[in-house]
């Protein structure tokens, strides 16, 4: 029998009062932002906001809590951007959306941070056991939005931050699964000889995850080309991460013409509309994709927003997940 499990991939909305003391604290010019280095009322202010959120999403029956990355002020560039080996430089737009990030110009070495380690630490203090959740970027999405002034060649830089980011995913305390977002395989997707690389980098980080933490590799934006959903599948992970919010059509065809992994990550509420499904909505989707993939056997089925949170309002995210938590109850029944 599938399990349903409610999750989200994180990238969370600061709840509002923790914005207006953090504009009376820190700002909001570019030398304003996160570099790592908070003072003591600020990171007092994020310690609370981490808990409050870890508490909405408990309360909210979600089966895995995520940190919320509430201190990320770059979205999924945040881990080098807070690296003392790289450069923050211009504003960059953030794929094709209304969102900007600083460019992280690498500069230097990248050797192990901690930082992503350090907020899962705090967070694990306020989890229920056996509920946390990690989330990083994906090594392709991050080297993509990156600048490289070090490496002096594209393989060898993704192999870089490939390697970064499984130095930061070895430090991790205990998690149950860990979500690794990687939306440019579908934004900017590799070309022959790269998809087998992005794969392979893919595998890098995962592998360094414990093996009783289920890894998932989460996609959005649309679907993935055919070629590169081939190759991404050839990566050592337990789930996959389709968008069925922006593009269910393709995404269905990718998983009934070439397969896909024991279990996926099922993207069926949508993370930057302000309009809130009902559970029963949520639940008929996932029913949707039962019926419209005749020869899976899907493990496990983790129903999740498309995209990360950080676009909503902050009422209305709190919103989506109690009607995500009430709807993975329903699908269970259903099944």
């Amino acid at each position: 029998m599938t399990e349903y499990v409610a999750t989200t991939p994180g990238v969370y909305p600061l709840p509002d009062w923790a914005k207006d003391d953090l504009a009376d604290l820190k700002g909001h010019q570019k030398h304003d932002l996160v570099d790592g280095d908070e003072g003591e009322e600020v990171v007092a202010v994020y310690d609370e906001a981490r808990q409050e959120v870890l508490d909405r999403q408990q309360a909210a029956g979600l089966d895995r809590v995520v940190e919320g990355q509430l201190r990320w002020d770059d979205m999924l560039a945040h881990p080098l951007a807070v690296h003392d080996a790289v450069e923050t430089r211009g504003i960059v737009r953030y794929y094709d959306n209304n969102n900007f990030y600083r460019e992280p110009v690498v500069t230097d070495e990248l050797t192990f941070d901690g930082d992503i380690a350090g907020e899962l630490e705090a967070a694990s203090e306020f989890a229920d056991d056996d509920s946390l959740q990690a989330v990083v970027p994906g090594p392709y999405s991050l080297a993509d939005l990156a600048t490289d002034e070090y490496y002096g060649d594209d393989a060898d830089f993704l192999d870089a931050v490939a390697d970064f980011l499984a130095g930061e995913v070895e430090a991790f305390p205990e998690v149950e699964t860990l979500f690794v977002l990687e939306p440019s395989l579908v934004e900017n997707a590799p070309g022959e000889g790269e998809d087998e690389r992005a794969s392979e980098a893919v595998d890098t980080v995962a592998d360094a995850a414990p093996a009783d933490t289920d890894v998932v590799v989460h996609t959005y934006w649309g679907a993935l080309e055919e070629k590169v959903h081939a190759h991404l599948l050839d990566a050592d992970f337990d789930a996959l991460g389709y968008d069925f919010v922006s593009n269910p059509e393709d995404n269905l065809y990718n998983i009934n013409e070439y397969g896909t992994k024991d279990s996926v990550a099922a993207g069926v509420v949508d993370g930057q509309n302000t309009l809130v499904e009902d559970a029963e909505a949520i639940s008929e989707r996932a029913d949707w994709l039962e019926d419209n993939t005749p020869a899976a056997d899907f493990e496990t089925v983790y129903l999740t927003p498309n995209t990360e949170l950080f676009y909503l309002p902050y009422s209305t995210f709190e919103e989506k997940l109690a009607a995500l938590g009430e709807a993975t109850d329903l699908a269970e029944v259903t099944a």
